[in-house]
């Protein structure tokens, strides 16, 4: 369940989401979060804007590891093809990632699905430029920019600093997600207990205001 206290006085649900592209459990966990989103939206009226992180971490490509996660993403609708899975480090794609979440709405998370896609589905080298650049124009990005972007050391320090504010917030599991800066939700969860718990976040929040008024 959620963790936090502290109130806020904004209509948009703030969130923040600690993720990385080569993490399957990210994968599934933001999936089902984001529909979950949706859902409590649609129940409440209160709009959810997401952002992701980076969160760099090992894979555990035990053969239990990943008869679990198949099995996960199953039920999420999501067909994981491990067989063709390239290793790959993403910062270069968490680079690009940075820099399409200041392009506007909806760019970095279009931009997170076509790199979980490229690796999990299609046996993409998500480390390569050019993979890189084109997924990025793929969702309607600049294509000479994103080859520029990647070709220079741009957005470096900031994946720097999005790793190190994961380290110090001891994230054991991913997805990590942070809610208006208030609560935590750590690992993934079936999209029901996202709902649940956006609906308890938006409960206290509104016991706040009372109390406030």
């Amino acid at each position: 369940m959620p963790h936090g206290s502290a109130s806020r006085s904004v209509d948009v649900v703030k969130v923040i989401v600690f993720a990385d592209v080569t993490d399957p459990w990210a994968y599934i966990g933001a999936t089902r979060f984001e529909r979950a989103a949706a859902m409590f939206s649609i129940l409440t009226g209160e709009p959810v804007e997401m952002t992701f992180r980076a969160f760099q971490v090992p894979v555990d490509d035990s053969d239990d590891a990943r008869a679990r996660v198949v099995a996960a993403a199953k039920i999420t609708g999501i067909d994981l093809d491990f067989d063709d899975v390239l290793a790959a480090d993403s910062f270069d794609a968490w680079r690009l990632l940075t820099w399409a979440d200041e392009a506007g709405p909806g760019f970095q998370r279009d931009l997170a699905h076509q790199l979980w896609r490229a690796h999990f589905l299609e046996g993409a080298d998500i480390a390569d430029p050019f993979t890189l650049a084109t997924r990025a124009a793929l969702v309607g990005l600049e294509l000479e920019t994103a080859e520029a972007l990647l070709a220079s050391t741009e957005y470096a320090d900031e994946v720097r600093t999005q790793n190190e504010t994961g380290q110090s917030l001891a994230i054991d599991a991913l997805p990590y997600v942070v809610v208006d800066q208030r609560w935590t939700l750590e690992g993934m969860q079936s999209q029901n207990d996202y709902v649940q718990a956006l609906s308890q976040m938006y409960s206290e929040q509104q016991g706040d205001s009372s109390s406030d008024a």
